[in-house]
């Protein structure tokens, strides 16, 4: 794949997975999804939790994947890191595509290695000619390697660089095209970095690029306050998604249709029915999506 080549995207191009709310696989619900069949669209797993050879992970893992599409996202390849990709890791990023057929790939705009040394955070990367340049050859590598379109995340920041000369989106923008791989959209890290760096998410929505969107990220905040006194939101994943995430994702909606969404919860994970109850606010959010867009055609 050629990493100048433009491609057209449309949603249908980078949403395989359905219109529907899906959720984090935890193995400690596994057992329970198998019992009772619950009605999720999807279910998402980290990549590196499932490198290795066998074990009840994977037993798990393929029995839900016999009867839910699944999603594989990618935490650990540092797409945005100086040195050359990983290749023992995309190789077993490979094997496990070839495992289990997924229907989405993603990763994360970031990087989280250096040499020998890896990293417990996503990183954020400066948004210049040259870093646009460095992660528009990694995303061609990656989906040239495995063999698949991947979305590529929008982060979650807590300081910018004073070097930057370009903007988040059009640097996102700029990739999808030169690559033809689709965009992830977080909304809990578009709420997180706007109130930490005293932006409007609302405007950050309605400038980004819906159209290449094959699936949307939820999750809960922490905040603090910090040194000088203003509210410093932190991307925890503990928590329900929060009512301006939720306002948020409303106002997505809104714009684009119905789209694959994802709700993550990874840590102080609860039990299966709290995931669940927040499946049914997207899924009420998804209806409310899909009549209007019936209202809209109607009156067309």
């Amino acid at each position: 794949m050629s990493s100048h080549r433009k491609t057209a995207l449309s949603v249908a191009d980078t949403s395989p997975l359905p219109a529907a709310a899906g959720l984090g696989l935890k193995l400690e619900h596994a057992g329970e999804i198998l019992e009772t069949d619950p009605a999720v669209g999807f279910f998402e797993v980290h990549a590196e939790n499932y490198m290795g050879a066998g074990g009840p992970p994977h037993r798990y893992l393929t029995a839900i994947a016999a009867r839910y599409p699944l999603s594989l996202h990618g935490v650990g390849l540092s797409i945005g890191g100086e040195g050359a990709l990983d290749q023992a890791h995309l190789a077993r990023l490979k094997a496990l595509i070839d495992r289990y057929r997924p229907a989405s790939f993603s990763e994360h705009l970031a990087w989280s290695t250096h040499e020998s040394v890896f990293f417990n955070d996503l990183l954020p990367l400066p948004y210049t000619p040259a870093t646009l340049e460095r992660v528009v050859a990694h995303v061609a590598e990656t989906q040239e390697t495995l063999g698949v379109r991947m979305l590529l995340e929008n982060p979650s920041t807590y300081l910018l660089f004073s070097e930057a000369s370009l903007d988040e989106i059009d640097f996102l923008t700029a990739i999808s095209e030169r690559t033809g791989c689709g965009l992830l959209l977080d909304v809990n890290n578009v709420m997180v970095s706007a109130v930490n760096h005293g932006l409007d998410p609302f405007a950050y929505i309605d400038r980004f690029p819906l159209e290449r969107v094959g699936e949307i990220h939820l999750a809960g905040y922490d905040e603090t306050v910090d040194d000088a006194g203003e509210r410093l939101l932190i991307d925890a994943h503990n928590a329900p998604v929060l009512p301006d995430v939720f306002a948020l994702y409303r106002h997505t909606l809104r714009k684009s249709g119905p789209l694959p969404t994802l709700v993550e919860w990874d840590n102080d994970v609860p039990p299966f029915a709290a995931l669940m109850d927040e499946v049914a606010r997207v899924e009420d959010a998804q209806a409310e999506a899909r009549q209007a867009d019936r209202r809209v055609r109607s009156a067309a």
